[in-house]
């Protein structure tokens, strides 16, 4: 049973990632049709933002009034509900409109789904379910393209993935007495260390609990770092470089073929190394491909350390998750799970627009170093949580496993 619910959630988070890439491939189509200016996807990125940053705070209440099976079938209704509705507008304020659903649907159902499976199941199921969702990041611009490719317009891509959407909810319905009879039954993972009890009632109280702030600004730094890097690769090695635009759109796809296939690869890793030792791991990857990209060696390494980036962000997001429940307790993790989504896409949507209006009075090759801090605050913000939580929970500097 607990096999059968955990492919129905990997499912769910194909469905997650279907979306999220799918306005970057229909945009150039859509905004001289709907005769807005090309910057307008801009706005309709920060609603459809907004939404997902407001629901994943509420999400923790909401959760525990209507369970996680059911808050995960109503939020994808949601999506596949919001793309229908794309495909049916023939204005932007209408989009803006449909922009709503589309955003408060993906931030409920990403917490919550990362929350059951950190409580329920071992580390190396984290790292697959974020293969997953890079599955779906992948597919949807493939489905936009195909129908864009076949004359059907960007109207037909968002109602393909619509139904898609729809198969899901059909299939998540079905497996909803899956969730009621397994519940807390269906965990496979050994028994987690109790974390301090403290008074952490309100929406924002779960931020008082020891190593919470820090954590945050970790969330928010590693988004803020994937997204940046993600947007302006392809222009960096353009302007710095000197690549071909067409040559540097298809290679800025090393870095998503980094993060999927280093998640794949991390969860058989897991199996041997902890949450914290994933993390570290990650970090080095990661400033380590920084350096072939800061360094003057020539386009090769620096298309290796974009690569390494990639593969260095892979078990990073996943390990910070997973180990939600261990730092905070069971009874809060739900709270800072959601918490940690609102850090997370705050970074993800302010950033990468503070670094295009930096590039715009500066230089596009700044990129590496602006990744760089980011790195850097999220290292030294992730070992403070560290010790602060080893301090509160009385263990030593140096856990047994890293001894």
């Amino acid at each position: 049973m607990a096999s059968l619910l955990l492919a129905v959630i990997y499912l769910a988070f194909i469905s997650l990632g279907l979306p999220d890439s799918l306005l970057g491939s229909a945009w150039p189509s859509m905004y001289g049709l709907l005769q807005v200016p090309v910057s307008y996807a801009g706005v309709l990125t920060m609603i459809i933002a907004g939404g997902t940053i407001l629901s994943s705070l509420f999400s923790s209440r909401v959760i525990a009034r209507f369970g996680t099976g059911a808050v995960t079938t109503v939020s994808v209704a949601m999506t596949a509900l919001a793309l229908f509705g794309f495909s049916l507008s023939r204005s932007f304020a209408v989009l803006c409109v449909w922009g709503i659903p589309y955003g408060l649907g993906a931030g409920s159902v990403d917490a919550a789904l990362n929350h059951y499976v950190a409580l329920h199941y071992r580390a190396r199921h984290m790292n697959w379910l974020h293969s997953f969702w890079g599955v779906g990041a992948s597919l949807g611009p493939s489905i936009m393209g195909l129908c864009l490719a076949g004359g059907l317009g960007w109207t037909a891509g968002y109602r393909s993935v619509g139904g898609i959407q729809l198969v899901l909810v059909a299939c998540l319905v079905l497996s909803l007495p899956l969730w009621r009879q397994l519940g807390g039954a269906g965990q496979t993972e050994p028994e987690r260390p109790a974390a301090p009890q403290t008074n952490a009632r309100g929406l924002f109280a779960g931020a008082r609990l020891p190593g919470a702030k820090p954590t945050l600004v970790a969330f928010f730094c590693y988004c803020a770092m994937e997204t940046t890097a993600g947007l302006w690769a392809s222009s960096y090695m353009v302007a710095r470089w000197n690549v071909a635009p067409e040559t540097a759109a298809g290679l800025a796809s090393l870095f998503y073929l980094g993060i999927t296939a280093g998640r794949i690869v991390s969860g058989f890793v897991s199996v041997r190394m902890d949450d914290r030792r994933m993390v570290r791991m990650g970090e080095g990857m990661v400033l380590a491909g920084l350096c072939l990209m800061i360094l003057p060696l020539g386009r090769a390494p620096m298309f290796l350390g974009l690569a390494l980036i990639g593969l260095g962000c892979a078990p990073v997001y996943p390990s910070l998750l997973h180990e939600t429940p261990a730092n905070f307790g069971a009874e809060h993790s739900q709270q800072l799970m959601g918490m940690q989504m609102a850090s997370a896409y705050t970074g993800s949507t302010l950033m990468p627009l503070v670094f295009g209006l930096l590039a715009q009075h500066t230089s596009l090759g700044l990129l590496p170093v602006y990744l760089l801090a980011f790195l850097l605050v999220m290292a030294v913000m992730t070992e403070r949580a560290t010790r602060t939580l080893r301090l509160r929970q009385g263990t030593p500097a140096q856990s047994p496993a890293e001894s």
